[in-house]
């Protein structure tokens, strides 16, 4: 059996497992891990490198910095400051962290942003007596569309560019801010949704959740010096993030010792405070996402999908199939891997029907952005996923429909903004 075939059913396995929850998330993935290198997809030396990987070192250290915040009441004592400035409904309240976090993934790393602000959103809800899980997923939601709003946002964003440059179009590549153009109305309208729609889709409020922290609370220490500690370790890490002086995961891990022998958290209280279900499930993710890319099982999925648009597609089909096709892939491989195996094509396709690459590979660069629909589909889902106490199928039920409202938005602007057949 090809290697291709044996990573696709693999995968449909693991989409069932995931949506039935059948056994823990984290043990799915594990598995998934395991049975990749079972099959020849993946060297069994490499099946746990994904603990070792940068995403999950930085998960780990926010993790520390981010309980550091927490036991030394500077979360609730921001959170309370923010609950004075929207109020204490839960629209007021999400409209403004969705604000805040969409604002701050613009020019920062959306992981980084969304491992800060989590402790704050958790004294927020605590401050507001509100369950954390009616306002974790928008915050991860609005880190996501927020890092479509510059060339920076997310990383993989770039990746458009280095496809046009390989393709002699270097004169086409996107500016910094022309990504704005479509990240700020999808942003937006993903904000309009989750306030009138997606909202409903999310976890009853849990009032066993809201006892338990605020007893939590109540046995912290409030020591206003500590608290002056911790707020500086983490604007240092937040900066440090921001200017790219060093790489993520160290800014994390270096603020999360800092926090340990300053005092601002135990060590036995830093190892209690990292999710280690987080952990698992996206280092056993990343096995499979690698075997998606090498052993052709993605690049398969793309060739059945424009054998299927036959000779001489329209390019708003076109448009719409490949943002339908990167949305689905991103769901389980990383971005950066979707992003780099449909550029090539949605440039290919744009040629052979005569029209400008730019609008194709904007809704390529958009949907693979749109990880909505699953905790594995990016690193701000996969955080939020046990602070939030979500399962598998909210990501799924809140999640569809805001990359269905992305969908809309991106083929409304995107052949506007950039027209298919631009006049000479």
């Amino acid at each position: 059996m090809q290697p291709a075939i044996k990573c696709l059913i693999l995968l449909a396995v693991v989409a069932i497992l995931f949506v039935t929850e059948m056994i823990p998330l984290a043990m799915t993935a594990v598995m998934a891990a395991i049975a990749c290198s079972v099959l020849g997809l993946v060297p069994q030396k490499e099946i746990f490198l994904g603990l070792a990987d940068s995403t999950v070192v930085l998960f780990g250290g926010m993790f520390v910095v981010g309980a550091s915040m927490f036991y030394t009441g500077l979360a609730q004592k921001i959170g309370g400051s923010i609950v004075k400035l929207f109020g204490t409904s839960e629209n007021s309240l999400m409209i403004g962290i969705m604000v805040i976090a969409a604002a701050m993934s613009a020019f920062l790393s959306n992981t980084g942003t969304c491992a800060c602000l989590i402790p704050v959103v958790m004294g927020i809800c605590s401050t507001a007596k509100l369950s954390s899980s009616r306002q974790l997923m928008p915050l991860a939601f609005a880190c996501g569309l927020g890092g479509t709003i510059t060339l920076i946002g997310t990383p993989p964003n770039i990746l458009a560019n280095v496809a046009l440059k390989a393709a002699g179009m270097e004169h086409l590549q996107f500016g910094f801010f022309e990504y704005a153009y479509i990240g700020i109305p999808i942003t937006v309208a993903g904000i309009v949704y989750m306030m009138f729609l997606g909202k409903y889709f999310l976890p009853a409020d849990a009032t066993d959740e809201i006892v338990e922290v605020e007893q939590e609370i109540d046995a912290t220490t409030q020591s206003p010096q500590k608290q002056m500690i911790c707020g500086i370790i983490m604007v240092g890490v937040i900066l440090t993030m921001a200017t790219s002086i060093v790489p993520l995961e160290l800014a994390a891990v270096v603020g999360a010792v800092l926090c340990v022998l300053t005092g601002c958290i135990t060590e036995k209280q830093a190892y209690q405070s990292i999710d280690w279900i987080t952990i698992f499930l996206f280092a056993g993710m990343i096995p499979v996402a690698t075997a998606m890319n090498t052993s052709g099982a993605g690049k398969l999925i793309a060739e059945a999908v424009v054998n299927m648009l036959g000779g001489n597609p329209s390019p708003y089909t076109v448009t719409a199939v490949l943002f339908t096709l990167a949305v689905v892939l991103t769901q389980f491989m990383s971005n950066t891997a979707s992003k780099a195996l449909l550029c090539p094509v949605g440039i290919a396709l744009s040629a052979q029907m005569g029209a400008s690459p730019k609008a194709v590979l904007m809704a390529i660069l958009i949907a693979s952005s749109c990880a909505f629909a699953s905790p594995v589909g990016t690193p701000p889902n996969t955080l939020v996923l046990g602070p939030g106490k979500y399962k598998f199928m909210d990501y799924l039920k809140c999640g569809t429909g805001l990359v269905a409202v992305c969908l809309i938005v991106s083929i409304l602007v995107i052949p506007v903004v950039w027209p298919f057949f631009p006049a000479n």
